[in-house]
Formats: structure tokens, C-alpha cells, sequence
């Protein structure tokens, strides 16, 4: 038994990733490249949710932490977590402060 991803594994993952990256792009409007304006806090929250399960996934299948010890995939998720919160914080900020 391989502790490599499969190719299937890498390839679903890959379409994930893929479908999520244009999820994100729908939802950051970029079509608007004219116009400058806040996204709406639902828009951002789809971004920063896209963008979690994103780096999740590569973290999982592609530095294929599912196989390593707890502490280490928990160190990894805990800063993703960690770098996720510091963005939203810094989307509400300036939000709220302009």
C-alpha cells in the first residue's frame, strides 16, 4: 500500500480547486474591474470560505498531511485558521472604519 494520493485523488482534487477558484471569482465580481467598491459581507465571506477549503485541500492532498501525525495537521489547520481570521478581521476593519 502507497501512502502517495492517487492520481484520481490529485485529479478530483485539482477540478475542486478548479470549480472553486471560479466560485470565488463570481463572487468577487471581477467583472467590475472599472468600479471600486467594498464587497458585500456576504461576497467576502464566500471568498474567505472558498479560499479555506482551498488551502485545506492542498495542504491534505497535495503536502499530503492526512497522513502525518496529529500535531503536525493540526498545527497547519490552526495557522490556516489563524491566517483566515487575521483576513476577515482586516476585511471588517476597514470596513468598518470607511
Amino acid at each position: 500500500m502507497t501512502l502517495l494520493p492517487g492520481s484520481r485523488r490529485l485529479l478530483v482534487t485539482w477540478a475542486t480547486l478548479m470549480a472553486l477558484t471560479v466560485v470565488s471569482m463570481v463572487s468577487a465580481r471581477l467583472d467590475q474591474a472599472g468600479q471600486r467598491q467594498a464587497l458585500p459581507l456576504g461576497s467576502a465571506g464566500l471568498v474567505l470560505l472558498a479560499s479555506g477549503f482551498k488551502a485545506h485541500r492542498v495542504l491534505m492532498v497535495y503536502l499530503n498531511l492526512r497522513i502525518a501525525g496529529a500535531a503536525w495537521r493540526g498545527a497547519f489547520v490552526g495557522l490556516l485558521g489563524l491566517t483566515l481570521a487575521l483576513i476577515a478581521a482586516g476585511f471588517l476593519a476597514a470596513r468598518w472604519m470607511g
